[in-house]
């Protein structure tokens, strides 16, 4: 069987690399290797600023991370590195296009837009809109109303001149306004009844009849002013490749147009997707949620032209109707005694409903402080005989006001708190039963899992239905009749566009005993097969937290299949069911009990530890669970919770166990005979780099940035993890290097660079390529500028002079583009790609469906290039692409993106279950969560030194 030690190569002796004075044992495990060939990485400096300054105490403190070596010891605490001036750097073009694969007729969501009038300019305003008092409007809906009604009403004021307007301070025309600043006088009637609900101060009169609905006038300001040009020929400039920087206005232009012909359907706009209130469009997601199907509709300048990029879109709204019937599906709940109110009033605060004794619609503020019947308020009683309030009041509860005095009959309120309806200083409340939610209100917190799965299940759409809903969504849009479209000329045609694709060949893999192994349709299997290197596992322990399964028949199963794959597993020391009294604790208390048990009758830490959970997903369990086995005690863990047990599920938990005990199973067969092109002959380092957030609206909750990185080179199937917290909701990551007030630095960076350096025998990385996931066009230079600089930094700070060469990656899966075979029912083959057409005019950006679509619409990667100092050719980059797809150890299916990017993205949420949320505040003050006072981040736990370089998030 081959190990790692077979894959390494001698190390060069030259003044930058002094002789290594490493012990190894061939057959050892990576993690069982001497770090300290580490303090060598440091090569003689050849430019180096001594400082008059003498550190101070910190300055001589050790690192005091337990899974990271010390810095050399070599260098005096008063020499620091010279560091390079870093210049800015630009996104590369596109160098060439890719010939390797077979060649493959595809259609694409995107439908060509032709441009008659080039020459045409928008003419950009600036709008303030005021009511009559004098503040300012921030309501787009409100904002859309009135600008609607100005149109209406100053039609020959405007010279019959129709704009776009964004709901918010800018508005575009195609052509000049008569003038460049204008004002109006805006008059907005809407149908209200004279009275809402009672309100806190007594400003409700009451007569005995109900008073019947009038039209409330609101009046406001509108002030138009010119700010700017925006010519339509930035675009046509755009697709001859000189793109100029306001191309991008240009184009938002053009989607404000689109927005706004949604909004004046009626939708619910979210970006540039919108959502008909129709009942067709509607599926039921659970917990009172609904999901919305709609469209995503944008402008896209590409090699191939102009083109609307049209897409089926889908978000999650407050299922409309009654505002009881919502809180007892969304707590799952059948009786209103066991709502809970505290958690209500998080979710309800803020949504539109409309009550039913008066038609009229309000915003939720809150609940009141008392049940309806124990909430009073002050009545003004009105007198009969003179018609006027007469000064007289009365102490009154709001339940007694709506059952007796609007004879209203309340079933269910009496003993419920009132929805707040009013104004800051001045409540106003109405009965629960009285209110329904309106349609349309987006839900924009976390879903549980059972939701998402509901949601993306009830959202999947075979290829060519989906073609058929885009066809018929732009034909029925029927957007060539926009009187702005129109008069820049722009025509869109009916029809998906045509590109040509081309599919790559499935890489050839190799599994144990050197056989080969040929992945079909982006899939392969481990029938009668061994895996590549198998680990042994000697002591080991089962616990089973109250899940209802046999743990014996799990043990025996494991050990038979494992046989059969390579893996030679003992017996268990141990199986410890949960007692029955430990189940109503607390989830760190149940932890804790158990592992009392297991100590008791392990006779040392075991190399593995198997943990049945009760549930599949969110088990409260599963954090606690993992923190005290990968940082308290350095035990490598595989949890499950088995519904049918059978052999192909056992294999894949195998996979994930003998992944992350150091094995391997399967490689490349180009990694196996150290033919990868450009790695092969010089060290390289591979990183997956990606940042987890919170759920929305919670900024208390940190982002967690993971970073993994290779190690064993030449191989690319093994990565290291680190991850760090850092401020809420910051995409950028910080951590990358951080230097300590000491002089040392604890980022992400050293502790990879230091790892491969370890692993790979002494060979410091001279080249790094990096996927980075999650960030959107706008961060492309946030992301070459800062994060590649921190990189950059970390690598000089271990004394280093000359750096590594770059190639930095970008993937998306967030987008809207779709590739579709023509003529054919299925999804796209993996391995397709696309390069030409529907790209970039400039940049160098491709797409990649790398996995088999087996359900619903496949969704292709779009990679794009920022830099390319290794000097890739197109063909050998989507090669090692689609070849990283392959490497994903815990399957085996080929993987939707590259095996790093995937990697991180488990690696941060993980360890983001380390943390627990309960000591935070949830009721902090609006002045903290708005950033007037920092929010402490809470630190990670670090792993331990036995599991840090393990695969623990297979």
């Amino acid at each position: 069987m081959a190990d790692t030690d077979h894959y390494s190569r001698k190390v060069p002796q030259n003044t930058h690399f002094p002789a290594l004075a490493i012990e190894q044992n061939r057959g050892e495990t990576e993690k069982s290797q001497k770090c300290e060939c580490v303090e060598n990485f440091i090569p003689i400096l050849h430019k180096v600023t001594y400082s008059t300054r003498k550190m101070d105490k910190a300055g001589k403190e050790k690192d005091k991370s337990p899974s990271l070596p010390p810095l050399s010891p070599n260098i005096p605490p008063n020499v620091k590195v010279e560091q390079v001036d870093l210049l800015k750097r630009s996104i590369i073009s596109r160098p060439g296009f890719g010939t390797s694969g077979r060649h493959i007729s595809l259609l694409t969501n995107h439908f060509k837009a032709s441009i008659k009038n080039p020459d045409e300019i928008f003419y950009h305003y600036s709008v303030s809109i005021h009511y009559e008092d004098g503040r300012a409007v921030y309501s787009k809906g409100i904002g859309r109303k009135v600008i609607d009604k100005l149109y209406q009403t100053y039609y020959s004021e405007l010279a019959g001149k129709r704009f776009a307007y964004d709901g918010a301070n800018s508005l575009y025309t195609v052509g000049p306004l008569p003038k460049d600043c204008l004002g109006f006088t805006v008059i907005l009637e809407e149908s209200i009844g004279k009275r809402g609900g009672p309100s806190h101060n007594g400003s409700l009169s009451e007569s005995g009849k109900r008073s019947k609905h009038s039209l409330q006038a609101k009046t406001f300001k509108v002030e138009i002013s010119h700010a700017t040009k925006v010519p339509l020929k930035f675009i046509s400039f755009a697709l001859q490749g000189a793109e100029p920087e306001r191309v991008q206005d240009a184009l938002k232009v053009l989607d404000i147009i689109l927005r706004q012909e949604a909004a004046n359907r009626g939708c619910l706009l979210v970006r540039q997707s919108f959502f008909h209130d129709d009942l067709r469009m509607f599926t039921d997601v659970g917990g009172g949620l609904t999901g919305v199907r709609g469209f995503h509709s944008s402008f896209r300048p590409n090699l191939g032209g102009l083109s609307l990029n049209m897409d089926v879109s889908t978000t999650v709204i407050l299922t409309p109707g009654p505002v009881l019937d919502f809180l007892l599906a969304n707590q799952n709940v059948r009786e209103h005694c066991y709502i809970d109110w505290t958690k209500a009033k998080k979710t309800l605060k803020n949504m539109r409903i409309k009550a039913r004794h008066n038609n009229m619609e309000f915003k939720i503020r809150g609940f009141s402080e008392n049940p309806c019947h124990k909430q009073f308020f002050t009545l003004k009683l009105k007198n009969d005989s003179r018609g006027d309030d007469g000064g007289e009041t009365s102490e009154i509860t709001v339940y007694e006001y709506f059952t007796k005095h609007r004879s209203i009959e309340l079933a269910h309120s009496a003993f419920m708190p009132c929805l707040d309806v009013g104004k800051p200083k001045r409540p106003s409340y109405l009965p629960l039963e009285l209110c329904s939610l309106v349609p349309l209100q987006r839900y924009t917190k976390a879903l549980s899992s059972m939701q998402k799965a509901s949601l993306i299940e009830k959202s999947r759409q075979k290829p060519l239905d989906r073609i058929q809903v885009i066809t018929d969504a732009v034909r029925n849009y029927c957007y060539d009749d926009n009187p702005l479209l129109t008069a820049c000329g722009i025509s869109i045609e009916k029809q998906l566009t045509q590109v040509d694709g081309r599919v790559l060949e499935a890489p050839k893999l190799k599994v144990g005993g050197s056989e080969d192994c040929f992945p079909c349709n982006g899939r392969w299997n481990f029938n009668n097969k061994k895996l590549f290197r198998a680990t042994r596992i000697d002591s080991w322990a089962l616990v089973n937290f109250s899940a209802s399964c046999d743990i014996s028949y799990i043990s025996r199963e494991l050990i038979n299949c494992g046989r059969n794959k390579g893996i030679h597993i003992e017996r268990p020391h141990t199986l410890i069911e949960e007692d029955s009294q430990s189940r109503i604790a607390g989830p760190v208390i149940r932890v804790e009990r158990m592992f009392e048990q297991l100590m008791t009758k392990l006779p040392g830490p075991p190399e593995f530890l198997l943990c049945v959970l009760p549930e599949r997903k969110n088990s409260d369990i599963y954090g606690p669970w993992k923190k005290k086995c990968l940082s308290s005690l350095g035990i490598v863990t595989q949890c499950i919770s088995p519904i049918k047990i059978n052999n192909q599920y056992i294999t894949n938990v195998l996979l994930k166990i003998n992944s992350k005990l150091g094995g391997i199973n399967s490689l490349l067969a180009i990694e196996h005979s150290r033919c990868i092109p450009l790695i092969k002959d010089t060290p390289t380092m591979i990183l997956g780099m990606d940042v987890s957030h919170g759920s929305p609206g919670r900024s208390d909750i940190p982002s967690i940035a993971a970073v993994v990185g290779s190690r064993s080179w030449p191989l690319i199937s093994r990565y290291r993890a680190a991850v760090r917290t850092q401020s809420s909701k910051v995409e950028m990551i910080e951590s990358l290097f951080k230097p300590l007030a000491n002089g040392e630095d604890d980022g992400i960076m050293r502790e990879l660079l230091l790892d491969f350096y370890q692993i790979s025998n002494g060979r410091k990385p001279s080249q790094i390529v990096v996927f980075r996931d999650g960030v959107n066009d706008s961060q492309f230079a946030q992301v070459m500028n800062i994060e590649l600089d921190q990189m950059i930094k970390a690598y000089q700070h271990l004394g280093e002079v000359d750096v590594p060469k770059f190639t930095l990656i970008v993937v998306q899966k967030n987008h809207h583009t779709k590739l579709f075979q023509a003529g054919a029912p299925g999804n796209v083959p993996p391995g397709t790609v696309v390069d030409t057409k529907v790209v970039h005019p400039t940049k160098y950006d491709f797409f990649m469906c790398s996995h088999a679509g087996m359900i619903g619409t496949s969704r292709p990667a779009h990679y794009h290039v920022l830099l390319d100092e290794i000097g890739f050719s197109p063909d050998d980059l989507q090669n090692l692409i689609h070849s990283l797809s392959y490497v994903n150890q815990r399957s085996t299916t080929a993987s939707s993106t590259v095996a790093p990017v995937f990697y991180a993205h488990l690696a941060a949420h993980q360890m983001g279950q380390f943390l627990t949320f309960e000591d935070l505040s949830e009721t902090l003050s609006s002045e903290t969560l708005s950033g007037q006072e920092s929010i402490p981040v809470p630190q990670l736990p670090r792993l331990h030194e036995d599991v840090a370089g393990s695969m623990f998030f297979c």
